[in-house]
């Protein structure tokens, strides 16, 4: 069993904790992101124009867009804005 194991393993949840203040605030921002990717995506296969920007790292056809967010959240690739 020599192959890399992805997902949550890379990048490690201790490494994305550390981005954020609670594991909750993970879940809402990688899943924002994910979302948006996700849309960007859509937008692209649709040929329309986007409102949304697309990875911020370099990304294989076969991740997924919360995987990619994950990355990007691990690269500090992010800057969360809290609004009140």
């Amino acid at each position: 069993m020599s192959e890399k194991l992805e997902g949550i393993v890379s990048p490690s949840i201790d490494n994305l904790l550390s981005k954020v203040s609670s594991k909750y605030e993970l879940v809402i921002f990688a899943s924002k992101r994910a979302r948006q990717i996700n849309e960007y995506y859509s937008a692209l296969h649709e040929g329309s124009l986007f409102n949304n920007v697309g990875p911020l790292v370099e990304a294989t056809v076969d991740e997924k867009p919360l995987t990619i967010a994950m990355h990007e959240i691990d690269q500090n690739k992010l800057e969360k804005t809290v609004i009140e």
